[in-house]
């Protein structure tokens, strides 16, 4: 997972725990969050700088006449305050006037949401632009399946601004078979990689006077608030939330690969020193037996909810509320947590144990962790990168869509965003979710994220980080679909229960989990993998 991404130098973080669901978010005045939450660098490759009268029409001629609507499907929960309406009505006039044109929010909310989101681009329904992650939205899957437009042609005469302001190589990561099908996010600056979040006035209590560690500190200060703290449930959890990526990262030099096997990690790379050899945490080694040794006995003492498997509360709130001890998502997400906390908690001093700080195994972030991609259906897909070109590049809109309305979301005070003396939370909170094309050249640094990011964590992450080495390893699994499929459906009924303490004796129950996943192709599916990171590894080397 990754801090600053500087466009044509790091190819960023890796969404760090292994099958620790979709994540992403930092950049606004506030998001709906992901799965397991209630919840950035210059272009130093030239091109047109970002401007607040930059058109794509206005040097070219394109006929604009004929008004479209431009759909773009967007991860996310539904803002229901009525002020996400008043701002894109703000964005629409400018819209109509700069390209003719209105751009439409589809929601895919966050109850579901993969299955949502796939069954969306598999429908053939005409969508404009398209929210893409290669390492959480199953972007190289759906591109297989014909889900995205080439856009070679398209992009220097509808997105010019922003197709000269990515370098030739980092469009080479956004290729499927020698296209370009999506359009990186690659001027943003972010670490996403994961870890839990603690309270460092409670592990003071607990005797805990360094920054842990480890799960063993974690289990320590846990016990602490177990012991201590009755009223306090110490890890109030949700079972999407899947931490064995994390254990992964903790204890091994294992890499996440860029395909998905459903709830938790499969399949790994050996490590950064030998990223083409294809191992597994479950059957190479005892990662899977450990993990789930320690989450039994952290259910036994009673550190969750008896019901977890069922729980599907706001934990996020409950921390901020003082209801529970500790929270597990990543960096940008601690960013902004920590100032809540200091304002609802004071005192609380929230602070991040990230998985990698065990191991010293973190990856930059891939470039193609947010972007957008234009529909393969798409009427409109003119219009539509016209359309992206302003939202990436515009300052007025992108101000508009990432802050909202200046005097009523948001002002700016000495350089930084703050919120106005009669904010009101509930009436006035605005956010779009737009994660696929943030760009830091007109982002304006913000009071609510914890300004000590950058000489605590970042500076932890620049000491330990590695370059991503699978920028451009496309996994074609038409082979093995049918496989995958079943594995990921074992890993989905059977991994909730492991990593909660609900299956039994964990070594039977990890020996049971195994010989389904063997019965569901594991050794078919690893050979092909296997097959294919060779030939990537030719390619890379040849």
């Amino acid at each position: 997972m990754t801090k600053v991404k500087k466009l044509g130098a790091l190819i960023p973080a890796l969404t760090l725990a292994f099958g620790l669901a979709a994540c992403s978010g930092g950049g606004g005045n506030g998001n709906s969050g992901s799965p397991s939450a209630s919840t950035a660098p210059s272009t130093d490759a030239g091109g047109s700088s970002a401007s607040a009268s930059a058109s794509p029409s206005a040097s070219t001629a394109i006929d604009t006449s004929k008004f479209v609507k431009i759909s773009y499907v967007i991860l996310g929960d539904k803002p229901k305050n009525g002020q996400f309406e008043k701002v894109m009505a703000e964005v629409n006039k400018l819209m109509k006037e700069k390209i003719n044109a209105e751009l439409e929010w589809k929601w895919v909310e966050w109850a579901d949401w993969q299955t949502k989101y796939n069954l969306l681009l598999a429908s053939g329904d005409p969508v404009d632009l398209i929210t893409i992650g290669t390492d959480w939205l199953d972007t190289w899957g759906n591109a297989q399946r014909g889900a995205f437009m080439n856009l070679d042609d398209l992009l220097p005469k509808y997105a010019p601004i922003t197709w000269n302001s990515i370098p030739q190589e980092n469009w080479d990561q956004s290729k499927y078979k020698g296209k370009i099908v999506l359009i990186p996010e690659d001027a943003y600056t972010q670490w996403v990689n994961h870890g839990f979040f603690y309270r460092g006035d409670w592990a003071k209590e607990a005797g805990i006077t360094e920054p842990i560690k480890d799960w063993d500190g974690i289990e320590k200060y846990l016990q602490y608030i177990k012991d201590n703290k009755p009223d306090v449930v110490p890890w109030d959890v949700n079972p999407s939330d899947s931490t064995f990526g994390g254990w992964v990262n903790s204890y091994t030099q294992e890499l996440e690969l860029p395909i998905s096997t459903g709830w938790l990690p499969v399949f790994t790379a050996k490590s950064s020193d030998d990223p083409y050899t294809i191992v597994s945490p479950i059957f190479d080694d005892d990662s899977l037996l450990n993990y789930a040794t320690k989450m039994k006995s952290w259910a036994d003492k009673g550190f969750w909810r008896e019901d977890v498997l069922n729980f599907k509360g706001d934990t996020r709130t409950e921390l901020k509320g003082g209801l529970t001890g500790m929270d597990q998502h990543h960096t940008q997400t601690f960013g902004g947590l920590r100032v809540e906390m200091d304002r609802n908690q004071p005192g609380s001093e929230l602070q991040m144990y990230p998985f990698a700080r065990t191991s010293g195994n973190l990856l930059e972030l891939s470039i193609t962790h947010g972007g957008t991609s234009v529909g393969a259906h798409s009427k409109n897909p003119e219009r539509a990168l016209m359309a992206y070109d302003l939202i990436r590049n515009d300052e007025q809109i992108y101000r508009l869509l990432n802050y909202g309305i200046e005097g009523v979301q948001y002002e700016i005070k000495d350089g930084k965003r703050v919120l106005p003396a009669n904010y009101d939370q509930d009436k006035d909170s605005f956010y779009s979710d737009f994660w696929g094309g943030r760009n830091d050249k007109l982002e304006i640094p913000s009071d609510t994220v914890w300004d000590q990011l950058p000489t605590t964590l970042y500076a932890e992450y620049d000491k330990i980080k590695k370059p991503y080495p699978y920028g451009q390893f496309v996994f074609d699994k038409t082979p093995v679909d049918a496989e995958l499929t079943a594995i990921s459906q074992v890993t989905g009924e059977m991994g909730p229960a492991i990593a909660f303490g609900k299956a039994g004796d964990p070594a039977k129950a990890v020996e049971a989990f195994k010989a389904k996943l063997k019965a569901a192709g594991y050794d078919k599916v690893k050979a092909e993998l296997q097959k294919q990171m060779d030939a990537y590894k030719q390619q890379m080397q040849g």
